[in-house]
């Protein structure tokens, strides 16, 4: 908005005042407030607070929109690479091994809504190599279902998934592979200290494995420490004789975990133990939820300030225009045609300011990858370390109604913010004001 400040003009002729008989917000009302936001030199100040209340608006809409959709993006982000490689629902045996885990997948799957049921072993273990020795977690899982899983099999860098069933060779993330100095082809050790019972206790498990394929997820946990597995070979490592882990349940509507939970129940009974996605990580997403609400609050206050100034700069136009009000009138202007004249100049600022905001963050949003990399560039540091992050690339994802009630928000509290001023405008007497005249 080019010279957006509370300038003033020369005043209006006469004939330009409208009669008694013409309706709010005329055209004269808007010419009237168009000069006194185009500023003149001896009113540069009042343009100073207008300029500054319009760039607080903007930058506050702009942050506001760009913090929450980073927020949004991330907690989507984490969600989708979480629930991607875990199950939504988790169906584990009490109290007896879990050998007929391939029929209570089928019922399981048979369940309307339940997109997969997977049988899995899981097991830490220790991961050596000529050069490094570091913790994983071994997952056993069939080739059918690792298929089934798009953020492991899209995402595979080296090697292929095709025979897994058939073979002894593992897959793991590629930060794990980089930390080992190892690459498709090499073999690497894993270590169980659930092995083989002696007389003096549980001895080690140690037996070699051939890289078959590397992935990279993109979330750098699961990349430095998942190892997957033929289920078959996971069974004879983990000394399982023929039973699983747990069954996880991929359903279609994560929300709904509780009617899925209940339809399990009522297929397999009481001797299953349920937990759900919600449970696990019940924590972890209250943490997200708290800091995303903290910050919008915050956040909000730019904008609460920058409306602020919308108040400040409009008394000091309504006290420079005193003599100007009272011409108007006298000449006929009525107490609601200046309130509105001043309304309009005020709420213009905030408004202009709140679109020019929504255009920079979306445009901010749509490019925040970009820019990341240029800032990184220019200053030579890390600016969002997946090690700290659990992401590797910065997320933004835009959600259409929260952004229309940030623009909603800042455009009613820039109007809310002229009202007083305005009132005040239209309640300044013109004899006093033309006393000293």
């Amino acid at each position: 908005m080019t010279g957006s400040g509370f300038g003033s003009a020369a005043m209006a002729p006469a004939d330009a005042v409208p009669s008694g008989g013409s309706g709010p917000f005329s055209a004269f009302e808007w010419m009237l407030a168009g000069r006194y936001l185009r500023a003149r030199r001896k009113e540069g100040f009042i343009s100073v607070i207008a300029g500054f209340s319009f760039l607080g608006i903007m930058l506050g809409v702009a942050t506001l929109i760009i913090v929450m959709a980073v927020m949004n993006g991330f907690r989507k982000d984490l969600f989708e690479k979480i629930m991607g490689l875990n199950g939504h629902i988790i169906v584990q045996r009490v109290g007896e091994p879990f050998t007929d885990y391939a029929e209570v997948a089928k019922k399981v799957a048979a369940i309307p809504g339940v997109e997969s049921a997977i049988p899995l072993i899981e097991g830490q273990v220790m991961v050596s190599s000529n050069s490094q020795a570091l913790g994983g977690l071994v997952r056993g899982i069939s080739e059918r279902d690792l298929k089934s899983l798009n953020l492991v099999s899209h995402n595979v860098r080296f090697g292929t998934l095709d025979g897994f069933d058939g073979q002894t060779g593992i897959a793991l993330g590629s930060r794990l592979a980089n930390s080992l100095r190892v690459g498709l082809g090499d073999t690497i050790t894993l270590v169980s200290p659930r092995g083989a019972a002696t007389p003096f206790g549980n001895a080690p498990r140690s037996k070699p494995y051939q890289i078959s394929a590397i992935f990279e997820l993109g979330m750098s946990e699961y990349d430095r420490m998942m190892i997957f597995m033929p289920l078959a070979e996971a069974q004879k490592y983990f000394a399982k004789n023929g039973e699983v882990d747990v069954v996880e349940v991929v359903v279609d509507d994560p929300e709904r975990v509780d009617h899925y939970g209940q339809a399990i129940r009522a297929a397999e009974g009481p001797v299953l133990n349920i937990s759900d996605w919600r449970q696990r990580n019940e924590t972890f997403f209250n943490v997200l939820t708290v800091e995303r609400n903290v910050m919008f609050i915050i956040l909000s206050l730019i904008v609460l300030v920058a409306a602020l100034n919308i108040i400040s700069g409009l008394m000091m136009l309504v006290k420079d225009k005193g003599r100007d009000i009272a011409i108007l009138r006298t000449m006929g202007a009525s107490k609601g045609a200046v309130m509105r004249v001043f309304l309009i100049t005020g709420a213009s600022i905030g408004i202009v300011g709140t679109i020019a905001g929504l255009i920079l963050g979306v445009v901010f949003c749509w490019n925040i990858e970009s820019i990341k990399n240029l800032v990184a560039w220019i200053t030579g540091a890390t600016v969002f370390d997946p090690n700290v992050y659990y992401l590797t690339k910065l997320p933004a994802d835009i959600d259409v109604h929260e952004t229309a009630g940030i623009v909603l928000m800042a455009m009613a509290l820039s109007v809310l913010a002229t009202l007083y001023p305005s009132w005040k405008a239209s309640k300044l007497d013109p004899v006093e004001a033309l006393r000293y005249e």
